[in-house]
């Protein structure tokens, strides 16, 4: 069913750059400010929508309010992207800190330091 696998990952684009647009345009929340959408899954029924975000802070409190700004949120980009997709239902959706940003910020410090030290 290569089709609706199409259909998912078509959906999943759609998805991050809406999403992308909303924020940057429709959303006030100053907790959103510098939040970066870095992937979208949709699951293969079209109901749900999990969106993955990333900050250029390594802060805790940062993310903690990115979060809450999200989640706030919500509603208003689930209307939206409503609004702009064109599909039968729009999928619920939840906002998830991007781990691996943070994971590639860390080998990269890593390794850094691993050549730091290399070179005394």
């Amino acid at each position: 069913m290569p089709s609706k696998h199409y259909r998912v990952e078509r959906l999943a684009q759609e998805i991050q750059r809406e999403v992308d647009d909303i924020l940057l345009k429709r959303v006030r929340d100053p907790r959103v400010q510098g939040v970066t959408i870095t992937g979208v899954d949709v699951t293969g029924d079209l109901q749900q929508a999990t969106i993955y975000y990333s900050i250029l802070s390594d802060k805790a409190s940062a993310g903690e309010k990115a979060q809450a700004g999200l989640d706030k949120a919500t509603g208003l980009v689930r209307s939206e992207l409503g609004a702009r997709l064109n599909i039968f239902k729009t999928p619920a959706i939840k906002f998830k800190r991007d781990p691996s940003v943070a994971y590639g910020n860390r080998i990269d410090e890593l390794l850094r330091k691993l050549h730091e030290d290399h070179e005394l």
